[in-house]
């Protein structure tokens, strides 16, 4: 090999070493492929942990817990939070299908999430009016966040598991680009709550 040759494969191979010692730091502006995109979607306790989730509820008494988001969808994204209230036999989402649950949603959160970042917020709930009649429970009225709505969800006695069960669910929707719209993001996850009175 000449000198010009040696030059070459020098330039060549420091430019090389460059680039794959600078490559952390370009990870934090360029976007390699590559790794699963998804998101996250968490409820937590009163505690911020997975656990103590209220269960046994009684009329007037005040709930906390934590709903929070992930992203990890390699951009920023915008996502909607619907919160639904349901009985045992009333739908969930299907996962399957990707298709959200077909109950009116009765609060929402909207957040937007740079990537690789998390969103999150406390969310209160309080039964305002609830009666039995013999093997059955009346909800009427719920707040969620200060807010009050009607929900008028009828709730059979459970004889295996003993108790009026409801569910407060939250499904997560991503904004759509393209549709410019939200759409269901096949990510959902729920608290059950043991109606007493």
């Amino acid at each position: 090999m000449n000198l010009e040759e040696y030059r070459t494969v020098f330039t060549v191979t420091c430019l090389i070493l460059s680039l794959i010692a600078s490559a952390p730091a370009l990870s934090l502006f360029v976007p390699f492929p590559g790794g699963e995109r998804f998101s996250e979607l968490w409820v937590l306790g009163p505690n911020h942990m997975a656990e103590d989730y209220p269960f046994n509820i009684q009329v007037d008494a005040t709930y906390s817990v934590f709903v929070g988001v992930g992203n990890h969808m390699g951009s920023s994204s915008y996502y909607l939070v619907y919160v639904k209230f349901r009985n045992q036999t009333q739908s969930l989402p299907n996962a399957t299908a990707s298709e959200p649950s077909s109950l009116a949603p009765l609060y929402e959160f909207r957040a937007f999430v740079v990537d690789g970042e998390s969103w999150e917020t406390p969310l209160t709930f309080r039964v305002l009016e609830a009666s039995r009649n013999d093997d059955s429970m009346f909800v009427s009225r719920i707040t969620i966040n200060d807010v009050v709505f009607v929900v008028n969800t009828f709730a059979s006695w459970d004889s295996e598991y003993k108790g009026f069960y409801y569910q407060l669910f939250f499904e997560l929707w991503l904004y759509d680009m393209t549709s410019q719209s939200f759409q269901f993001h096949n990510r959902f996850v729920g608290i059950w709550l043991n109606m007493t009175v």
